[in-house]
């Protein structure tokens, strides 16, 4: 098979997945050096979930974060446009419901999840803004929305050494630990070109979201957004009149910082 484009054509991506679902969990691991199970971590304290509220974990692969938002108490559903991804992670997880199905176009009601969380799947989406929208329809006023996602260090010299990974270790592991090194050169060019996190920021304020804040993880080489679906019914009349307007020209270029209090 041939690296899919980065204008990232649906079926090339689920292609890509499908065939590296049975040892993702394992190469991801290798590649982060073990951080993986971090990140993980700081996404299920970021939700906060109680038990028997109702999260969507959003290209949930093999269902391993979904098994660790499982740990709370919570009712998950896991869903991933990879028929084997969906796959292997029924056989893994046979007590978690898992969905095929588009993040762009949810299979789910307005107003059904108390949660929403996506990790390192937002930048395969074709596109993200149309997926943040989707994900901001699904979930109930108040509700909560958890991005983990691969980022830009801030730090020169982090960025710099970060860069030299990317280019000569990344490859390197995949060779030895997968059988499908085109699949991960592309995730490889899709972090690269992945936008920093102030502008994932304007993304989210844009679909909606209110009290839009990120924090870096291991330097930032992982930022960890996180935001509210507004309460306010006059707020969310007006987000939805504004959604029916025609979508302004991108803004996907700006950049306005935003930290943690």
């Amino acid at each position: 098979m041939t690296t899919a484009d980065l204008n990232k054509k649906p079926d090339d991506v689920s292609g890509m997945f499908d065939q590296v679902a049975p040892g993702y969990d394992r190469t991801n691991a290798l590649l982060s050096g073990g951080n993986s199970v971090l990140w993980r971590m700081a996404t299920v304290r970021a939700l906060n979930l109680l038990p028997g509220e109702r999260v969507l974990d959003v290209a949930a692969g093999t269902g391993t974060s979904a098994k660790a938002l499982q740990k709370t108490g919570a009712d998950v559903v896991a869903l991933d446009f990879s028929p084997g991804m969906v796959a292997e992670g029924r056989k893994r997880h046979p007590d978690i419901d898992f969905v095929e199905g588009d993040a762009e176009a949810l299979p789910f009601p307005a107003g059904s999840f108390d949660a929403v969380t996506i990790s390192f799947g937002l930048r395969n989406v074709q596109n993200p803004q149309l997926a943040l929208g989707e994900m901001y329809r699904v979930l109930k006023p108040g509700g909560r929305i958890v991005i983990c996602e691969f980022s830009h260090p801030p730090a020169p010299l982090v960025q710099a050494g970060y860069q030299g990974y990317l280019k000569y270790v990344m490859p390197a592991v995949t060779a030895l630990s997968s059988s499908h090194r085109d699949a991960y050169r592309y995730l490889m060019e899709s972090i690269r070109d992945w936008p920093e996190q102030s502008v994932l920021s304007q993304w989210m304020r844009s679909a909606g979201f209110t009290r839009v804040a990120y924090r870096n993880l291991t330097g930032g080489i992982v930022a960890l957004h996180r935001a509210r679906s507004p309460e306010d019914s006059k707020v969310r009349e007006s987000v939805g009149q504004r959604r029916k307007r025609p979508a302004s020209p991108s803004t996907s270029s700006v950049s306005i910082p935003i930290q943690d209090s």
